[in-house]
């Protein structure tokens, strides 16, 4: 790859939308996952109680599905990534491509 074909690929317009809303969606999400995350850490610190109470008559506590819950949240949050990376992300890639290769002809 050239350079200047480096540099068409940063001057595009459609390349700079893929890579800022690519970049904010990436981050929203860590931050949505850091602050479930860290809320579920401060709640064991400073509220054990809450998670040690005791499901039904059973050993399960309250913190087991709740841990659990994060996991799948964790999952989740993945695969709306993924979804979107393969949607929309991709259509951006695939027309920064085209307009390149039509430019470099």
């Amino acid at each position: 790859m050239t350079q200047e074909m480096v540099d068409k690929i940063k001057n595009n317009p459609k390349y700079q939308k893929l890579v800022s809303s690519r970049s904010s969606f990436a981050w929203t999400l860590t931050i949505i996952m850091l602050v479930v995350y860290y809320a579920y850490i401060l709640l064991i610190a400073f509220a054990p109680e809450i998670l040690g109470a005791k499901m039904g008559s059973g050993m399960t506590t309250v913190g087991i599905p709740v841990g659990i819950a994060i996991i799948v949240f964790s999952f989740a949050m993945t695969g709306i990534y993924v979804k979107r990376a393969n949607g929309e992300f991709d259509d951006l890639l695939k027309e920064v491509k085209k307009e390149i290769e039509g430019e470099m002809k």
